[in-house]
């Protein structure tokens, strides 16, 4: 049953005369009561095991248990029920028995005033469904608090936890993405050495470009983002010249005749419009346009000069000549690494950046003074899973079969043995010493 209403509440009576119990149902079935009767306190108790009962009326003298043992036995039973106690006059004793056993609301004298009664049943309703109410909302209130306290203790727990979550979620994204741009510049590297398969002359020279390029950007402090930008551009720099022909690919520049030259030097632009479409290599693609730019501005496509060109470009410029001059594509025969470096000095501040070249000197010392204590040089042989590359693994034709870095596993070591099988020649490996 809901929330008592005094409308809809259930009364019983109790009496053994029936004329008693017939006088109160007429009263008070008008006012909208449910109503029970019972002849006697046995009869009353049976009743009250079957029905949910509000309100109890019991007259105080009745054979074989009266109104106060009746009440006693109902409030010991069912506490929460209202319990009026009919009395006589003469019955002063036995109405503070009941009041004392039964714990009695009220007592009402026989006879009694109809609208005493009516009032008196309608009040103890009332007080009765206030107080429910009032346990109801003790209830809610106390349970809100217990909620209140659990989340107050636990606040900061699941904080921590969501924070954990957040942090975990953001490593496995940082390594995604570590993943992707790793695969990237694989895919990158691996369409380079495609490229430089049309011209087997120059096997390998874009690879040693980039890493020239990287080193010297970082030298230059560069942001991450450029010296990728310069790093991508440097291993994509011949890409405009798919379209040459293949007369003109083996002959050096310096030996191109006039309309020879006018051809070869459309390729930085052709470069560039080839990687436009792709949003991740337009800062590249920039560069590729301009790595033929003089710093005096007397190169080209666009006669750009000095601090016009961008610096990735002008970086480029020196790293493709020197590693141009040490293969002979820049000159009818190659340079001694000294030679390419004086050329490199002889063009400071003509055909380079002055604080690019001071870079590129300054990195070349350094090169020379360092030790190979970080790096082992090994055949295939010697090699066993765990170790990573410490440099490209290039292949005597001058492919590129594994990039730097890439950790060696049983699979891979599988695949090297066979290449050298078929190649009949071995690999030279360079890996990383275990710290």
């Amino acid at each position: 049953m809901s929330d008592v209403q005094e409308n809809t509440a259930t009364i019983m009576f109790v009496d053994d005369e029936a004329n008693i119990l017939s006088s109160l149902k007429r009263l008070f079935r008008p006012l909208g009561y449910r109503i029970l009767t019972a002849e006697g306190g046995a009869q009353g108790l049976d009743l009250m095991k079957q029905e949910r009962v509000d309100l109890v009326v019991s007259d105080m003298r009745m054979p074989g248990m009266n109104g106060a043992e009746f009440l006693e036995k109902v409030r010991e039973s069912w506490p929460d029920t209202i319990r009026i106690l009919l009395t006589g006059y003469a019955e002063i004793g036995a109405t503070i028995e009941a009041i004392n056993k039964g714990q009695i609301y009220r007592y009402v004298s026989k006879p009694w005033e109809d609208n005493d009664i009516t009032l008196m049943v309608k009040h103890a309703l009332q007080q009765k469904m206030l107080e429910r109410e009032k346990n109801r909302l003790e209830e809610l209130t106390r349970k809100q608090n217990e909620e209140l306290q659990d989340l107050n203790e636990n606040l900061e727990k699941k904080v921590l936890a969501r924070t954990e979550e957040v942090r975990q979620t953001m490593a496995f994204l940082e390594s995604a993405n570590e993943n992707l741009k790793k695969s990237f510049i694989t895919s990158v590297r691996v369409f380079s050495n495609l490229i430089e398969m049309r011209n087997p002359g120059r096997l390998g020279h874009s690879r040693r470009v980039a890493d020239l390029a990287r080193t010297l950007a970082q030298c230059m402090g560069m942001s991450e983002a450029e010296v990728q930008d310069t790093f991508i551009a440097a291993l994509l720099l011949d890409i405009g010249k798919i379209a040459l022909p293949d007369r003109l690919l083996d002959k050096p520049f310096a030996s191109l005749s006039v309309d020879e030259r006018a051809e070869m030097v459309k390729y930085p632009i052709k470069g560039e419009i080839a990687l436009m479409a792709l949003e991740q290599l337009h800062g590249a693609a920039k560069l590729i346009r301009n790595h033929r730019e003089r710093f005096d501005g007397t190169g080209y496509p666009d006669h750009l000069a000095g601090f016009a060109i961008p610096l990735g470009a002008r970086i480029l410029a020196l790293a493709e000549d020197y590693d141009a001059a040490l293969i002979g594509s820049s000159f009818v025969k190659s340079l001694k690494p000294a030679d390419a470096l004086l050329l490199i000095q002889d063009g400071k501040g003509t055909r380079y950046d002055p604080a690019v070249v001071d870079c590129f000197l300054k990195e070349s010392r350094n090169k020379q003074a360092r030790t190979d204590a970080s790096e082992l040089t090994l055949r295939c042989g010697q090699i066993i899973p765990g170790m990573t590359l410490s440099r490209d693994l290039i292949s005597q034709g001058g492919e590129m079969l594994l990039a730097k870095g890439h950790v060696l596993d049983e699979k891979i070591i599988e695949q090297i043995t066979g290449f050298e099988r078929i190649d009949g020649h071995s690999l030279t490996i360079y890996v990383h010493l275990k710290k």
